[in-house]
């Protein structure tokens, strides 16, 4: 597994759907085309209500909430909230 992140690039994907801002943490192989595959994704998943905005790579410390599983901000809910309660363990 740990292969996987030697050989891969963590990426920031910015995108509106329905016109609100969206961010996602994807990792991609380093030879991928990463805007061509985000464009494709994003039309696979939610057809013309989604458009990309950004790809770019990821800084250091962003890269570290990714690996630790940490969701960006805003991802799901405007309040912030994650989308999953860790407290009920």
């Amino acid at each position: 597994m740990s292969g996987f992140f030697k050989t891969s690039v963590t990426w920031v994907v910015d995108f509106r759907y329905d016109g609100r801002p969206r961010r996602w943490f994807k990792a991609f192989d380093t030879s991928d085309d990463v805007r061509q595959a985000m464009v494709a994704q994003l039309a696979a998943l939610y057809g013309d209500r989604a458009q990309l905005v950004a790809v770019r790579q990821a800084t250091e410390g962003e890269e570290t909430q990714y690996l630790r599983g940490e969701e960006p901000k805003n991802v799901l809910c405007p309040t912030g909230r994650h989308a999953r309660d860790d407290t009920d363990s």
